[in-house]
């Protein structure tokens, strides 16, 4: 294998922090249900930027590692040994939310283009919205997991309106029903609180809209902003 090869291939910053984080977890440093210290001192432990330390929060909270409650932190999930043994490997590279999201940024706002080539209303995508915009206590996890699947089926419902699936490096397009870890990545985070789960909702419904009224260019504009909000949240809230 060739030098550049192998550079290629070796692992990030974030993943090495992610597996050192996921390796304390299965030591039982980190118990069922613990909150991890806060951000500014898993930097200073670990020896690396705060930007490194979410990114690593997040791979590990798309693993269903780790979970981040509201106006509280970050801390893990029952289970989360589970988790970590049925993975089995470490991080892979594919795994970088960061990356995800520019992969949806290249992809989602064609397949909503697809879509709106089709332009019609669906009943089934409102109530969706309609059920995702009632969600309001984001202390519970069990609401926060109910507005993921939500905006999951969204996603799925308006890829089934004309546009074409996904091709399998992608797997679940967005929002899809992929079991793999991209796949589940490749849904929405979901909002961190109330106020930004209103703006999520507003924003899928000015896709929702573009789609419906078979306006191709505004539902690529607004599935790229919404994108581009979601990416910059990530990291501002993990």
């Amino acid at each position: 294998m060739s030098k550049l090869a192998s550079a290629l291939q070796a692992p990030q910053l974030y993943e090495i922090v992610a597996d050192r984080l996921q390796g304390m977890v299965l030591a039982g440093e980190y118990a069922m249900g613990t909150r991890l210290p806060a951000e500014r001192s898993l930097s200073l432990a670990l020896g690396v930027g705060r930007a490194t330390v979410r990114e690593a929060i997040a791979a590990l909270v798309n693993r269903g590692i780790l979970e981040t409650r509201p106006n509280s932190g970050t801390y893990v999930r029952p289970g989360a040994r589970d988790a970590i043994r049925a993975a089995g490997a470490p991080l892979a590279a594919d795994t970088s939310p960061s990356a995800t999201l520019a992969a949806r940024l290249a992809i989602e706002p064609l397949i909503a283009e697809f879509a709106a080539a089709v332009g019609k209303r669906d009943r089934e995508m409102e109530a969706l919205l309609d059920q995702m915009e009632a969600i309001s206590d984001w202390a519970d996890a069990g609401a926060r997991q109910q507005w993921n699947e939500l905006d999951r089926q969204f996603h799925q419902r308006m890829r089934g309106g004309g546009a074409p699936r996904c091709s399998p490096p992608v797997p679940g397009g967005g929002g899809g029903g992929g079991g793999d870890p991209l796949g589940r990545q490749l849904r929405d985070p979901g909002p961190p609180d109330p106020p930004r789960a209103r703006l999520y909702v507003y924003e899928h419904r000015l896709i929702y809209e573009a789609v419906a009224s078979g306006n191709q260019e505004a539902a690529r504009f607004y599935v790229r902003q919404h994108l581009e909000r979601v990416q910059k949240d990530i990291l501002t809230y993990a």
